[in-house]
């Protein structure tokens, strides 16, 4: 099939931010979201859902935000559904900073670097406790 004939694909509605369905009035749920806490000093940056050009701005405000006030920064990647080279482009550039920890990446996130090769250059641990242990 010729490529002017290829099916175009209509791309969900860039989402009005972080705030969950029931704070937001009349939206569908939003395709990612992002909490953050203390951890035994560490500053952790909780991923959730798919994160690309369109959606990576909340992660990259908590993650700048949590650079700036703690010696340890953990993204729980564990429930990021969809990563692509921009969230990538951000877990190498506040890994830079030396403060970065990646901990319980999912299946998409670990394909993701290890097709990148980033899984050789970011700090990636199994779980929150570990990256603390660093």
């Amino acid at each position: 099939m010729p490529w002017d004939d290829a099916a175009i694909i209509d791309l969900p509605p860039r989402s009005e931010g972080t705030l969950p369905a029931a704070e937001r009035a009349g939206g569908e749920a939003p395709r990612h979201a992002v909490v953050r806490y203390e951890y035994r000093g560490a500053q952790v940056v909780e991923a959730r859902g798919e994160y690309d050009l369109h959606s990576v701005d909340a992660l990259a405000d908590a993650l700048w935000e949590a650079v700036e006030t703690h010696p340890t920064v953990i993204l729980d990647a564990s429930r990021i559904t969809f990563a692509d080279s921009s969230a990538l482009n951000l877990m190498i550039l506040v890994h830079r900073t030396g403060k970065l920890r990646v901990t319980a990446p999912s299946a998409q996130v670990q394909r993701l670097c290890a097709i990148t090769g980033a899984d050789g250059v970011l700090h990636i641990r199994d779980t929150i406790a570990d990256a603390v242990a660093d």
